[in-house]
């Protein structure tokens, strides 16, 4: 597979959502999760999908119970979290996992063309991944990286 169009992945509520819908848009892919330290993250995401999206962006949204269990929700409390605390209107899918036997493709591929820090492993949630509109990988971000000091990547693909 040589773009994230090639993958598919199960909606927040269930149904399959082939990541080729997003063809021709600039993403920001993340791992979430509601009770981590970076949580709070969710409002600056929500802030450059409001910003953006008109102009072809999208943030994807991909819970993650593997760090911590800081998502220990299933579907319906994540939801109602992200509604209730961020007003979040970007895609949320189904929690996966991001390391290990049982990672979503998705996850292996981003990995394997942008390595981190200390190797390809994700570090922690919130670790972001910039596609560009060809759906090739255009950066990988640390879970310290805020959302808004994107804007100038973001800008640049867009």
């Amino acid at each position: 597979m040589s773009s994230i169009a090639d993958f598919t992945a199960q909606s927040l509520a269930g149904a399959p959502v082939a990541l080729k819908d997003f063809a021709g848009k600039v993403l920001l892919i993340v791992n979430t999760a509601s009770a981590c330290g970076f949580t709070p993250q969710y409002e600056g995401l929500e802030q450059l999908q409001q910003d953006y999206a008109a102009r072809g962006f999208s943030v994807l949204g991909f819970p993650c119970n593997q760090f911590g269990a800081q998502e220990p929700g299933d579907a319906a409390a994540i939801a109602g979290f992200c509604e209730t605390n961020y007003r979040v209107t970007f895609p949320l899918f189904a929690k996966i996992d991001v390391n290990g036997a049982h990672a979503h493709p998705l996850y292996n591929f981003l990995k394997s063309e942008k390595s981190g820090l200390l190797g390809p492993a994700i570090k922690w949630n919130f670790t972001k991944f910039l596609v560009d509109r060809s759906g090739h990988v255009a950066g990988r971000f640390a879970p310290t990286t805020k959302p808004q000091s994107l804007r100038d990547k973001i800008e640049a693909l867009l």
